[in-house]
């Protein structure tokens, strides 16, 4: 169960923190739960799990292909491992060792992928992905996870502990927007219906959320009234959430923080193509590179801000 805050602001503490709190809960809770990382303890705010926990935090340096190898083998012998890199290096790096000694051995891991997308910022192109969510869904049996915010992290993170198979879960290390209040729990593979509406459909996921409820305010203002619904699932993707929306509005807007090729654009137009063929509209980051910038820059680079959803919005409603 869910309840969105009254006001959009701001979280008072970096994601991080909530992350490393958060992993500091469960292996004090349970032994089994071990964290590996390729040199990026101190970006994460994972220094003092290490200290706390120095057996089972293990540094495997810039060398993420093993960790992935450490980690399968390590939930073999009955460990909960959970692993942590950029984003890039947590997907395009590894795909190999994710694919056979994940996926295709039927181990139990839960990838962590720092810096989803734009919020990549100064760390520029090389270091931003834009293409990770899209790697995984080609490979069966993983779980593809895209928190809110904190509080859907956390809760996130521990629903996974104790599950079986590979999940990748793509998140920020700053501070993001608090969406949902303290408390709420969200089902894994199930949508959120933030906003209801008959106009339109705006789908979206991750730091897009708080965007396209800014967004949702503007319409409203306009007279348009739109169902705004949170797919932090991406695969397995929650089909009848979307068929249901698109049924409503006849019209579906996606935005997010990824390629708009093979990533949640195309799952719902994929979904949509099948069962109830409605225009659409992706936005997202157009097919190209990352790029170092601010947040806000990047995004209007892109054609995602507040503004292009607005509009893009409108546009889809016209063609109906």
């Amino acid at each position: 169960m869910f309840k969105l805050v009254k006001k959009i602001l701001p979280e008072p503490f970096e994601a991080k923190t909530a992350f490393s709190k958060t992993m500091d809960e469960m292996a004090s809770a349970d032994e089994n739960v071990i964290y590996l990382d390729c040199d990026l303890m101190a970006s994460i705010d994972m220094t003092e799990f290490a200290k706390k926990f120095p057996t089972r935090a293990i540094n495997c340096g810039i060398q993420e292909a093993n960790m992935i190898g450490v980690a399968c083998g390590a939930s073999l012998i009955g460990l909960k491992p959970f692993t942590h890199t950029f984003g890039p290096f947590a997907t395009r790096r590894v795909i190999d060792q994710i694919y056979i000694s994940g996926a295709y051995g039927k181990t139990n891991i839960k990838m962590i992928g720092s810096d989803a997308g734009v919020t990549a910022m100064y760390n520029g192109g090389t270091h931003m992905p834009v293409e990770d969510m899209g790697l995984l869904r080609t490979i069966p049996d993983v779980t593809l996870l895209e928190p809110t915010d904190s509080v859907m992290m956390c809760d996130l993170l521990r629903q996974i502990k104790d599950l079986d198979g590979v999940y990748y879960m793509r998140v920020t290390r700053k501070v993001t927007d608090q969406i949902f209040e303290e408390g709420s729990t969200f089902e894994i593979g199930k949508a959120l219906t933030l906003k209801e509406g008959s106009d339109i459909t705006i789908i979206t996921s991750g730091c897009c959320t708080s965007d396209v409820l800014h967004a949702h305010e503007e319409l409203a203002t306009q007279g348009i009234n739109a169902e705004v619904i949170n797919i932090f699932t991406w695969k397995p993707i929650d089909a009848e959430a979307i068929i249901n929306s698109a049924k409503k509005t006849n019209a579906v807007l996606i935005v997010e923080n990824h390629n708009i090729i093979n990533g949640l654009g195309s799952a719902v137009c994929e979904i949509l193509s099948e069962n109830i063929p409605v225009i659409s509209k992706r936005l997202g980051v157009p097919d190209r590179f990352g790029e170092v910038g601010s947040m806000e820059y990047l995004k209007e680079t892109f054609g995602m801000s507040i503004a292009d959803i607005v509009t893009a919005a409108k546009e889809l409603i016209n063609k109906k």
